[in-house]
Formats: C-alpha cells, sequence, structure tokens
C-alpha cells in the first residue's frame, strides 16, 4: 500500500516525502512541478536511497488522478498541491478559487471512487484571520482574510462536509504556522520563483548577496522591538507532523491540529539570530506597515502534542543555520543543478 503525495515535490512535499520513505512507505508523487523541480526527486533518492513513483500531472486533470488510482493500491493522500501565495491570490482571485478548489474536489471523487478516504490535509494558520487572542488554539474563530486564505478554509469545510456525509471518511487537517529551514543535508529546501514572498529565503538571498537589502515592514507594532511577531516551524519538524497525522488516520474522524512551536518571534530576532549563528550581515530597510499584518501570531500546540504525539524540537538556531546551508550550497536553487548537470 502507497501513499499518494499532491505537491510532493514542492518545499513541504519534499521534505515529507523525505520523512515518508524513512518511515519505510511506498511514495507516489503527483505534481505539475509549477513552482518545483524534477532534481528534488534525485535528492530525495540519494538522501533516503529509496525512489518515488513519479507523475507529471495536474489534480484538475481527473483523467491523470483516475490512472494513478487504477495503476497503484492507494491506502492515503497527503495533498500539498495548490497554488499558494498570498499576494498574488489578491491579484488572481478567479485562478486560486478555480484550481485550489475544483483540484481538491476532484482529488475527492477520485478517493470516493476508488474506496480511499484517508486524507491528510496542507492547511495554514491563515484561516484564523485576525482579531484573535494569542496564542491560538483550533477552536479560535475563522476568517481568512485573502483569497488563498479563504481558498484553504473553503477547503477545510468541504472535507467537513464530506466527513458528515459519510463517517467513513478519515481527515486530518494540519494548520502550519510559518516554515522555514531546510533539510540537514543542505540538498533540498525552499526554491521560490522570482522574489522570495516569505521571510527567510529572502533573508538568505540577500545574505548571499542576491538581493541587496531585506525590507521590513513595519518597526511599530506592540512587541518587544516593533516588528511582527511570529511563530516560525523548522520544515523537518513540519513534515514529522505529517508521520504522526497518518497514523491518527487510523480512527474515524475529522479533526484539526496546529503545527507550530508555540512561541513567537520578530522578524528582528530572526535576522539577529541568522547573522549571530552564520556570521553574515543581513543589511535591511525598515518600510511602513503592510495592510491585513498582524502584530503578533503563534499557535498553541497543545491538542497536537496531545493527540498526534507530536512536537516541534528544532530551534530558531538550527532554522536559520539549515537554511543558510541550503542557499549556500544551492546559490541558484535547484537550477544549479541542472546547470551542472548539462554541462
Amino acid at each position: 500500500m502507497a501513499i499518494l503525495v499532491t505537491g510532493g515535490a514542492g518545499y513541504i512535499g519534499s521534505h515529507t516525502c523525505v520523512e515518508l520513505l524513512e518511515n519505510g512507505h511506498d511514495v507516489i508523487v503527483i505534481d505539475n512541478l509549477s513552482n518545483s523541480s524534477l532534481d528534488v526527486l534525485d535528492r530525495i533518492h540519494t538522501l533516503t536511497n529509496k525512489k518515488v513513483t513519479f507523475y507529471k500531472g495536474d489534480l484538475l486533470d481527473r483523467t491523470m488522478l483516475e490512472t494513478i488510482f487504477t495503476g497503484h493500491s492507494i491506502e492515503s493522500v497527503i495533498h500539498f498541491a495548490g497554488l499558494k501565495a498570498v499576494g498574488e491570490s489578491v491579484e488572481q482571485p478567479n485562478r486560486y478559487y478555480y484550481t485550489n478548489l475544483m483540484s481538491t474536489l476532484h482529488l475527492l471523487q477520485v478517493m470516493d471512487k476508488y474506496n480511499v478516504h484517508k486524507l491528510v490535509f496542507s492547511s495554514s494558520a491563515t484561516v484564523y484571520g485576525t482579531g484573535n487572542l494569542m496564542p491560538l488554539n483550533e477552536e479560535a474563530r475563522l476568517s481568512a482574510v485573502n483569497p488563498y486564505g479563504r481558498t484553504k478554509l473553503m477547503i477545510e469545510e468541504m472535507l467537513a462536509d464530506h466527513y458528515r456525509s459519510n463517517q467513513a471518511w478519515r481527515f486530518i487537517v494540519l494548520r502550519y504556522f510559518n516554515p522555514i529551514g531546510a533539510h540537514p543535508s543542505g540538498m533540498i529546501g525552499e526554491d521560490p520563483a522570482g522574489r522570495p514572498n516569505n521571510l527567510m529565503p529572502y533573508v538568505t538571498q540577500v545574505a548571499v548577496g542576491k538581493l541587496p537589502e531585506l525590507n521590513i515592514f513595519g518597526d511599530d507594532y506592540s512587541t518587544h522591538d516593533g516588528t511582527g511577531v511570529r511563530d516560525y516551524i523548522h520544515v523537518v519538524d513540519l513534515a514529522l507532523g505529517h508521520i504522526q497525522a497518518l497514523k491518527k488516520t487510523a480512527e474515524p474522524g475529522y479533526h484539526t491540529y496546529n503545527l507550530g512551536t508555540g512561541q513567537g518571534y520578530s522578524v528582528l530576532d530572526v535576522i539577529h539570530t541568522f547573522e549571530e549563528v552564520n556570521g553574515n550581515p543581513v543589511p535591511y530597510r525598515v518600510q511602513g506597515r503592510r495592510s491585513g499584518d498582524a502584530a503578533v501570531c503563534y499557535a498553541d500546540v497543545e491538542k497536537a502534542k496531545k493527540e498526534l504525539n507530536w512536537e516541534a524540537t528544532r530551534g530558531l538556531q538550527d532554522m536559520c543555520r539549515d537554511a543558510w546551508r541550503w542557499q549556500v550550497q544551492n546559490p541558484n536553487g535547484y537550477q544549479k543543478a541542472r546547470s551542472f548537470q548539462s554541462n
């Protein structure tokens, strides 16, 4: 029996594939490579000495999905695939709603047809919106403030409705906080297309000289240093959370869990820790606040500790060190490997 990983060549998906293989699972990946690289599959093989079965395709292509489910004995699905840039979702809401919602509907339809009812879904802390008390627990008010977050929230509601209609379904919804870092080998990591949207790849690209400086949006929040505070989690800890979530699918039900550290760090905390750990300066410029940004956001992680027997063990220093190792070894991301192999 195999685990189907949608979007498995992406940042979080690739790290999860490594942990799945290391834990003895057979892994099938479907990915359209719109924001990922085939090179990551070779690196997963190098790290684990095991191969994934790969299909280049899109969940909007139901025929492709049917081919996978008829050709393999699939036990469970981990669903990462989808568009994920907040700013882009504001500019292209129709594309985000169509892609993220329809691809999930196709997946659920095909899973139901082939009697596969175990799904771990990659959700996000963006479903909490703003205005909640900290730390955020799973019962906090849900109110996404951008199209990307709303697609995550809508999918959560779709899964809950599917469970209400058929309690053979076993859904685990994982609400991520802020994944950063990379595999400690430096072989796989975050490889954003174009200018990074997230803090850590922006920091590493400034430190390596690809970008001149980091923009900090707001230094007048009610935090210990005026910059925004977030719950950053090492991507390997996040990947291990999926291993525990798969175990939880042995029980029927619909369950939601926060995956974070339970501790908040400011933007300046991240910059200063990165500089201290790696010895590289990160020049920055303070800009005005961005609309919709909260001052503080961090997780209550007690439910995951209790019910999944999972908690993050890697600290901010580990996240900064591993992110920098990935950047130094891969200054142009996976493109470096492609260029090297072609020479």
